[in-house]
């Protein structure tokens, strides 16, 4: 049996896969590798363990045990990231017999839309991110910045440039006053939430949906989305060849904006292979050699 793990911040989704028998998937809370302690980690994978136990599954089935998370990113010589190395002595603690192998998300999805062809991918959730796969490994990556220096493309940055905006009062009417009636937008509340909270890049995107809801009615809104596409495919994208090998994108906010999206890209003369919410489904299809 094979245990497929993708983690985020927020949720960590689960997947036996077996050779002869329908995958069994659960949902447990996010691992943060960056910022958990070892007692919150192994809290969540005991949690995974109880609840596959639940379903008859035991851990001392799992033969190979694949983990995708942000920032796993090996060095060499070493099997195990730095990120990962308090992660692994859990791991061990429940899978002793189990081979181990640590990836990053932009791996995951790679794989997820590439299989085992070469291709450039595209990351679009809250942040976002690319590279190029050459059907193995990933060998070229633009650096993101995050959503202080980048993240063009994502959720967060286009509620930064609409919020930037908005506190400048270059947002017109009606849809400035739509949105200082829908939420607390005061300066010293975005100031707090920003440069205070503790995830500003949560904050920043949670506008996205509703600034999306007016791209149709508002031609500020449209050129705004627009133009955090348009970003995300010059600065990022046209650094690979994207006339000659397919694009894939993975990400809901990427999926939830698909036909804007589409239709950006198709200024550049990109068309894309695939655009799917999350990489799981197809994360198993690769690692049972259906990708």
């Amino acid at each position: 049996m094979k245990l497929i793990v993708e983690s985020g911040a927020t949720k960590t989704d689960w997947v036996a896969v077996f050779p002869d028998k329908e995958p069994e998937g659960i949902k447990t809370p996010g691992i943060n590798l960056a910022s958990m302690s070892p007692d919150m980690i192994e809290s969540v994978v005991m949690q995974a363990v109880d609840e596959f136990k639940g379903l008859g599954i035991s851990d001392d089935c799992v033969e190979e045990l694949f983990f995708y998370a942000a920032g796993l990113v090996g060095k060499e010589g070493s099997a195990v990231p730095d990120l990962a190395v308090e992660l692994d002595k859990v791991l061990s603690r429940f899978f002793p017999r189990t081979r181990k192998e640590y990836s990053s998300d932009m791996l995951s999805a790679a794989r997820a839309v590439c299989g085992h062809n070469p291709g450039i991918v595209a990351i679009l959730g809250t942040g976002s991110n690319s590279c190029f796969f050459d059907g193995d490994r990933i060998v070229k990556n633009v650096p993101s910045g995050g959503f202080i220096l980048g993240d063009e493309g994502g959720g967060a940055r286009l509620g930064k440039l609409f919020v930037s905006d908005f506190i400048k009062g270059l947002v017109p009417e009606p849809v400035a006053g739509d949105f200082a009636r829908e939420f607390e937008v005061d300066y010293p509340t975005v100031v707090k939430n920003v440069y205070r909270g503790g995830a500003p890049s949560k904050y920043l995107g949670s506008f996205a949906p509703w600034i999306l809801g007016k791209y149709d009615s508002s031609e500020y809104v449209k050129n705004l989305v627009d133009r955090n596409f348009r970003d995300f495919i010059e600065i990022y994208l046209k650094q690979y060849d994207i006339l000659k090998y397919p694009v894939g994108v993975v990400g809901g906010f990427g999926y939830a904006n698909r036909a804007i999206l589409e239709k950006v890209a198709a200024e550049y003369g990109v068309k894309f292979s695939a655009i799917i919410p999350a990489p799981m489904e197809r994360l198993v299809d690769y690692h049972m050699g259906r990708l």
